[in-house]
């Protein structure tokens, strides 16, 4: 007798990683903490191998630092002296980005349409007749021949110009993004770390960036007294210094960036946990902390504003809650007419990325 005789599922055996995986995905993170510290990395490392006993009498520590000058994440250029390579800075990269994004839902790739057809990558479920200029690749050859069958039939079967149907595609527009990241001694006060947060973020997008949207700029600035732009490569490294915030200082750099940008597509995200404290006027500072300065926040709005007639949206992710603070992103973003969002850390990089999706679907 045919039939079908049904068993308990058994599920292949996850295969566990090795030593050397399991204690690299732990040295990268300890590498952000650090600001790209290897030798401060390497002692932490053996502090919590001690501790949780990460390692086995067969795999050390030290054979561990050995994989990673054999496998070129660290360089050594006099003995005991180890920095990290591109290979390392990528890593560091890659993780945040799994980190962050890995647990979001899939979805089709290069989510970057708008809501306007033309010409681009992904084809859509719309036909329309054909015009002069449209491309050949662009012919749907099922509907057109069956246009020509129902036109002419078959004893007499051609394919004439009036038979051809277009597929239409969604049209991909590209974006220019500035990230601007606060580097004042606030990000670091009352003993939470808020810079390694912002920086996986920042490193995570930039990698997302890179992947999936080639075709889009990502530039990165970091503010304090002053701001000035730093290279992708440079995010571990990132430290936060005995600064003020100087908000404005950030987005006149932004802009400067921005207008040397061809795309009309553009937008500024800004993650700070604190009010602007300082501006500079001429060769000297301004500096106020104790509140909200109206001084301060008067040149903040005006650039606010002139951002909004540039059509440069800014997305505020603030890593605090105090209502003054609160009141003075509520200000500045009606004046922007961006948006700004009130993040604990652990959710700031799926705001980051949500912000990024929907800014690629629209035109600004």
């Amino acid at each position: 007798m045919k039939g079908f005789r049904f068993t308990g599922y058994q599920p292949p055996e996850k295969k566990e990683k090795s030593d050397f995986e399991r204690l690299l995905k732990i040295f990268m993170e300890l590498m952000l903490i650090t600001s790209g510290n290897v030798s401060e990395a390497l002692k932490w490392l053996t502090d919590v191998d001690r501790q949780y006993k990460l390692t086995t009498p067969e795999y050390g520590i030290g054979d561990f630092i050995e994989d990673l000058k054999k496998k070129g994440y660290l360089s050594e250029e006099e003995p005991g002296q180890y920095q990290m390579t591109a290979k390392s800075e990528q890593k560091v990269r890659h993780s945040a980005l799994e980190e962050i994004f890995g647990k979001l839902k899939k979805s089709k790739p290069g989510d970057h349409k708008t809501f306007i057809s033309g010409r681009g990558d992904e084809q859509s479920t719309d036909t329309r007749a054909f015009e002069f200029g449209d491309a050949p690749e662009q012919i749907s050859v099922t509907e057109s021949l069956r246009n020509a069958q129902i036109n002419h039939g078959l004893d007499d079967f051609r394919l004439a110009e009036d038979d051809l149907e277009i597929r239409e595609s969604e049209f991909r527009s590209q974006t220019s993004t500035v990230l601007m990241i606060d580097i004042s001694h606030s990000m670091i006060l009352y003993g939470e770390d808020r810079i390694t947060p912002a920086k996986k973020v920042a490193m995570a997008l930039a990698e997302l960036i890179m992947r999936k949207y080639p075709k889009d700029t990502l530039d990165v600035i970091v503010f304090g007294d002053d701001a000035r732009q730093i290279e992708i490569k440079d995010l571990p490294y990132l430290q936060v210094g005995p600064y003020h915030t100087n908000t404005v200082a950030g987005l006149e750099l932004s802009m400067d960036i921005l207008r040397r940008r061809k795309n009309p597509n553009k937008q500024i995200f800004m993650i700070t946990d604190g009010k602007p404290t300082c501006i500079k006027e001429g060769i000297r500072y301004y500096k106020n902390s104790f509140g909200i300065d109206s001084k301060i926040l008067g040149k903040t709005l005006t650039l606010a504003g002139q951002l909004r007639k540039l059509k440069i949206p800014v997305t505020t992710f603030m890593l605090a809650s105090d209502p003054w603070l609160k009141s003075f992103v509520r200000e500045f973003t009606a004046a922007n007419n961006g948006n700004a969002y009130y993040s604990g850390l652990r959710g700031l990089g799926k705001l980051v990325f949500e912000d990024f999706r929907n800014n690629r679907r629209k035109k600004i």
